[in-house]
């Protein structure tokens, strides 16, 4: 293999590609982890298209609260994609490298997935909160045209917010090729450089308040009026408010305990820690989140479980018949 690229070495302008020196643990279990990892992304898959494809063929999930799911399902197949592939590649390849355009490729489709789910939860909350404390003015208010501007904005948002200091850091001069982890960060990226990233660093943290802090404002502005209504209103406002917030706020703690997590990791020494709970820990967000939303969102809504019993008890029914024919 040709000679790595360390940090403190001298700079290398001809730097075209990045080392992940965590796959050398993999060993001998190279093909149960394949197996493992091809199995949770064909899951993910099968699921999160089968809902996008139930809502979309049914006039009648052609609402706003189906509409926002159907975002959410296309995002999580949108960030598995994005990092699945290049893992069972990974792990059954001897050389684990990234080129530098797909490295930041990949940081792209992995900043944009957190960025639109964060976003996207947040936008659900306020159509949760119309629907739970204006219930006569939701049709009003939250139209299918509003609902298809909100998922606009939401994805050219989230784009624009990574695209800005992904651009910082594709500028950057290396040091340093090697990185300790399953695929790229904007972080350890930065970390590898020989320039100056002070900009990168101040953009970074703005860029980090502004990923938090514009979702964070609906969702708790939305929890506080429910929260409001359920303490006045009657048992069966409360029960309502329950069983339509359940979900949301079990995918929005999961989805940032998963962040958090790798977050952790690309900022502090983890050296310290398993390899085993440290891959767990950093892939938490992109196995875990894409197959509860599903559950969570989809599979408890009563339009789409109705839908789905239809289609299946229709299809058993048709199949005997079929089959006899041929005979």
């Amino acid at each position: 293999m040709a000679s790595h690229f360390k940090k403190g070495n001298l700079t290398s302008p001809s730097l075209s590609y990045f080392i992940f020196d965590i796959y050398e643990d993999v060993g001998s279990l190279r093909y149960f982890y394949f197996m493992l990892t091809a199995v949770f992304y064909l899951v993910i898959v099968l699921i999160n298209t089968s809902l996008i494809v139930v809502i979309c063929v049914n006039r009648s999930l052609h609402e706003p609260m189906y509409i926002f799911l159907c975002s959410l399902f296309v995002n999580e197949l949108y960030g598995s994609t994005g990092l699945f592939p290049f893992l069972l590649v990974q792990i059954l390849s001897d050389i684990h490298t990234i080129s530098v355009s797909l490295c930041f490729l990949q940081i792209f489709c992995l900043y944009t997935y957190a960025n639109i789910e964060f976003c996207n939860l947040a936008v659900m909350s306020y159509d949760r909160y119309l629907a739970i404390c204006c219930p006569l003015q939701y049709n009003t208010r939250m139209t299918f045209n509003k609902a298809v501007i909100f998922i606009i904005v939401v994805w050219l948002y989230s784009f624009v917010n990574v695209l800005i200091p992904l651009s910082l850091n594709i500028r950057l001069t290396f040091c340093g090729n090697i990185m300790n982890s399953l695929c790229c960060h904007n972080y350890l990226v930065a970390k590898l450089a020989c320039s100056d990233i002070k900009v990168n660093n101040i953009y970074g943290l703005f860029g980090t308040v502004l990923t938090i802090l514009v979702p964070l404002l609906p969702i708790l502005f939305s929890y506080m009026k429910i929260l409001k209504v359920c303490f006045s209103g009657s048992k069966q406002t409360r029960q309502k408010a329950v069983s339509t917030c359940t979900p949301h706020l079990a995918s929005l703690l999961n989805f940032s305990f998963g962040c958090s997590f790798v977050t952790i990791q690309s900022r502090f020494d983890m050296s310290s820690v398993p390899t085993e709970l440290r891959i767990i820990l950093s892939l938490y967000f992109l196995i875990i989140q894409p197959l509860l939303s599903p559950i969570m969102f989809g599979l408890q809504m009563s339009k789409i479980q109705n839908i789905c019993k239809n289609v299946l008890c229709s299809k058993m029914l048709t199949f005997p018949r079929d089959k006899m024919l041929i005979v």
